[in-house]
């Protein structure tokens, strides 16, 4: 049986990525493993170098995001991960923000 989870069985992270990750396609893989894990939010980048994103979800789906941002994408260099878990705005769909 499979359930929209409500507000109170989702969670959010609030993720700064720091080191070599923008101009890697990092947003775009970002977006893609969101999306494969049925995370919702957004990711965008920042004007000091780092990249931002928000996930929303299922608590399992959201520490695997936040888990999968240590690597990124293949040509990423991550230096620090860190994250901040917040309540859910219920967001719906993941972006790429620019």
């Amino acid at each position: 049986m499979s359930e929209t989870p409500s507000d109170s069985d989702r969670t959010r992270a609030h993720v700064f990525v720091t080191g070599r990750v923008q101009g890697v396609f990092y947003r775009a893989n970002t977006r893609d493993t969101a999306n494969e894990r049925g995370v919702d939010g957004w990711v965008r980048n920042l004007d000091d170098g780092r990249v931002e994103a928000v996930f929303e979800g299922v608590p399992d789906a959201v520490d695997s995001m936040v888990e999968w941002c240590e690597s990124g994408s293949s040509d990423a260099e991550v230096d620090d991960v860190k994250a901040e878990y917040e309540e859910p705005e219920g967001l719906d769909g993941f972006e790429v923000r620019r």
